[in-house]
């Protein structure tokens, strides 16, 4: 069977078997590319080595149209923001290939998959390979680095990974057959199908791009509606594209998004990473902007143990993530009651104490008279006390479990 037939087939099976990712992979635009080793999705192409699908069976091609027409959907939702786009490509595969996981799907040798990642958001899974690598847990990860090299000088909207990143080696099982996404070492052409298959080097105007564009963004939002009518969504779909779920994004997300925009990271030669000047090669470092935040919880009468317990924890996940840390923790009723200054490596110690009545006021005049420079304050509570009648000079979110009128600052729903 010739890899064109098994593309026919595998589609066919999709859509009886899966008809989500049946629909969704039946608009994609395939092209054959040898500079790959398997296949890649750019969330418009599906690009695909025809070696490595005359080799796979028939299972391993739905995977990849499947895997390609999430990444489709993703590229119209426009979250990776300002993030690297080489590093969020990774992030979005270890999401869709957990969901594809989920759904029944056989997982491919090396593909991007850890079960670590398993019911996470694509933002949580980019922080945290951010942070891996700032950790330089992953420093063996050679191409790893190597793409970052390959980004150096270009914006970070710019970014996008038209190659693909391998994933960490220590993640995935050692083998000789194709990685997701990786480069091919053969750059020879091959007589492929022009009838059938659509050539990488075969670039489509603009215009006509931003069209297509368009035209599928609305054609996945009726597919999704229909089926979601219907019963048939795929299991886990909402980590992939939450957009479609809810108009309120899970509050996790939107915390950690909000969190992330204040502890930017950068790469750069000065200094260069010094794995490698050995030999003689200069790649850039990646350093992180210090997150400095202070995270104020209510702890009056009016917070049950079980919100308490919610917000502690979160304080606890904030510390995980983050590698470069300095965290002002401030507990307060109607009065500050504690204050403790984290630092990267502590464990959240802490005592609780309180139970009386809500102002917000005291914590607001305690951090302009103790604390230097905040930008952010982050203030869990259930919203039921006296607010400062003066906004901050600095940022303030507001975390609670249901919305409240306020006069300064954003509110933050805690919706499940």
């Amino acid at each position: 069977m010739t890899h064109l037939q098994k593309i026919e087939k595998a589609k066919a099976r999709l859509m009886l078997e899966h008809p989500y990712f049946g629909t969704l992979a039946a608009a994609l635009k395939l092209q054959q590319s040898d500079n790959i080793e398997s296949f890649l999705s750019d969330g418009v192409h599906l690009q695909y080595n025809d070696a490595y699908f005359d080799n796979a069976s028939v299972e391993e091609v739905e995977f990849a149209l499947a895997n390609g027409a999430m990444h489709t959907v993703l590229k119209h939702q426009s979250r990776a923001g300002e993030r690297y786009e080489w590093l969020w490509q990774l992030a979005t595969d270890y999401t869709i290939n957990a969901m594809l996981l989920k759904n029944g799907f056989g997982l491919p040798d090396r593909a991007n998959f850890h079960q670590r990642f398993e019911g996470m958001y694509a933002e949580e899974v980019y922080e945290m390979l951010r942070s891996d690598i700032i950790n330089e847990e992953l420093s063996s990860d050679e191409l790893l680095q190597e793409q970052a090299h390959d980004e150096q000088g270009k914006s970070n909207n710019d970014r996008v990974s038209e190659e693909g990143v391998e994933s960490p080696r220590e993640w995935n099982e050692k083998g000789d057959r194709p990685r997701q996404g990786a480069k091919s070492d053969s750059l020879n052409a091959k007589n492929a199908n022009r009838n059938e298959v659509q050539h990488a080097e075969e670039e489509e105007p603009l215009e006509d791009m931003h069209a297509l564009q368009e035209e599928l963004k609305e054609h996945f939002e009726q597919i999704f509606q229909k089926l979601n009518r219907q019963g048939t969504l795929p299991k886990d779909l909402k980590f992939v594209v939450p957009e479609y779920f809810s108009h309120k994004v899970d509050w996790r997300e939107l915390l950690y998004g909000y969190i992330a925009s204040y502890a930017k990271s950068t790469y750069s030669f000065i200094p260069p990473n010094m794995k490698y000047l050995y030999r003689g090669i200069y790649l850039p470092s990646l350093s992180s902007d210090l997150l400095r935040i202070v995270i104020a919880v209510d702890t009056s009468g009016s917070v049950d143990e079980t919100l308490l317990g919610t917000f502690l924890g979160e304080v606890g996940s904030i510390m995980q993530r983050y590698p470069n840390y300095e965290i002002d923790l401030i507990t307060a009723d109607a009065k500050v009651q504690s204050h403790k200054v984290f630092l990267p490596g502590e464990a959240l110690e802490y005592e609780i104490s309180g139970g009386g009545g809500t102002d917000f006021r005291p914590v607001f005049a305690y951090i302009d008279q103790q604390i230097n420079y905040p930008t952010l304050l982050l203030y869990f509570t259930d919203g039921m006390g006296t607010f400062p009648e003066t906004e901050p000079h600095y940022d303030v979110m507001w975390v609670m479990p249901e919305a409240k009128e306020i006069s300064f600052g954003d509110v933050l729903v805690l919706n499940g």
